[in-house]
């Protein structure tokens, strides 16, 4: 199912989130930068990843100032952003990776780069390049109007961010607002030990859950530092999605050439492909 012009694959990624709950399974969803560790290694890696076993893809737009990733992804940022990764970059990642897979491809990016690049310009391209939508974490929910109208216009959804301090009437206007899932963010060894952020997340999920809009069926996906197939089943219990990053981009930081890079982060999707089922 590709994209025509002007219409995003929105519909994409909430039929890709219905058939792993179908299968009773979380969907995996992977993350990984634009241009890292070039522009067309990045797209590599993000084909090995969905042969691994990824359900979803998010595309990291490279940004100079990130509040939400750790060293691993600022690391691997700083690499993009030296090598001249632009936004059209980003686009032909997106653009490449879903034509040669099928499988829903998302953004994620502070609102800064969206705001120069223009709000219509950026959502045209990236639902004419099949991408399902955005993922947002320093947009306000209560200054996004014009990014909505036209993320809607344009077929793409648009996921907002939560956190484990998020109280119950900001969770219910988030996902009163937001579309294709909701990404709920609980940092692992900062809030604590495993266990306790293990137990933070699935708290979170389960208020975010009780929202009116999440009672309409938004699915509910963790961030949470997974890394490895218990984990990943840990989080699989309860949430409809497990988000993994840093555990991708190490294995490419730390390859000594390409090929093991790729084979690396294919051999971990498929680990942590294993670790979504619930059975």
């Amino acid at each position: 199912m590709s994209a025509t012009h002007g219409t995003g694959n929105i519909e994409l990624l909430s039929a890709t989130l219905a058939k792993a709950k179908s299968e009773d399974r979380a969907a995996l969803v992977a993350y990984l930068p634009a241009g890292f560790p070039t522009v067309d290694g990045g797209i590599e890696a993000v084909k090995a990843v969905i042969a691994g076993g990824a359900d979803i893809v998010e595309i990291g737009l490279p940004h100079s100032d990130p509040v939400l990733d750790g060293p691993i992804i600022q690391t691997a940022d700083d690499i993009a952003l030296r090598g001249g990764v632009k936004i059209a970059d980003v686009m032909r990642t997106v653009r490449e990776a879903h034509e040669a897979t099928g499988v829903p491809i998302l953004v994620m990016t502070y609102w800064n780069p969206i705001d120069r690049y223009g709000v219509e310009r950026f959502t045209a391209e990236l639902a004419a390049a099949g991408g399902a939508g955005c993922i947002l974490p320093d947009l306000p929910v209560q200054e996004s109007a014009l990014w909505r109208e036209h993320a809607t216009k344009h077929g793409l959804a648009t996921v907002f961010v939560v956190a484990p301090s998020s109280r119950d009437a900001r969770l219910a206007t988030i996902t009163d607002a937001g579309s294709g899932f909701v990404y709920a963010a609980s940092l692992m060894g900062v809030t604590g030990t495993r266990e306790s952020v293990g137990n933070e997340a699935q708290a979170l999920v389960e208020r975010t859950r009780a929202t009116p809009g999440a009672r309409r069926g938004l699915p509910v996906c963790v961030g949470l530092g997974v890394s490895n197939a218990a984990q990943a089943k840990e989080v699989a219990a309860f949430a409809d999605g497990v988000i993994v990053g840093s555990a991708f981009v190490k294995i490419l930081l730390d390859s000594p050439d390409p090929h093991s890079g790729l084979a690396g982060v294919r051999a971990l999707a498929a680990e942590l492909a294993e670790g979504v089922r619930r059975s």
